[in-house]
């Protein structure tokens, strides 16, 4: 697993650390019972703060993405799998929005007004 952040970006680091796992979640690269990358590795790779990386595995354990247990480290939970679904009627939206010739930013206002 390769969590990617921006330290130029304006968004912090830790909320960058939770997308990526997100992402890889959606996109069915993790699946029910992985285990995530310790947070003292990720922290040392990324070259960021242990807090900041333990701050990102907590926000997805808020979600219920992520179980961490001690001795166990971070594992991934059952609900990515609705999570990965999700992403794939995304998907299958966009690719129904372009061959309408829609641009992002309409499909974006549309799903935005939907949602609410």
């Amino acid at each position: 697993m390769l969590i990617r952040v921006d330290p130029a970006s304006e968004t912090p680091i830790f909320a960058q650390v939770a997308a990526s796992v997100r992402a890889d979640a959606a996109a069915g690269r993790l699946r029910a019972g992985d285990k995530l990358p310790s947070a003292r590795e990720v922290a040392a790779s990324l070259g960021v703060n242990l807090h900041t990386v333990l701050r990102a595995y907590q926000s997805l354990r808020e979600e219920g993405l992520v179980d961490m247990r001690r001795g166990r480290g971070a594992v991934v939970t059952e609900a990515v799998e609705p999570l990965a679904q999700l992403h794939h009627d995304v998907a299958t939206l966009v690719a129904r929005a372009k061959e309408l010739g829609l641009s992002p930013d309409t499909l974006a206002a549309l799903v935005k007004e939907t949602y609410r």
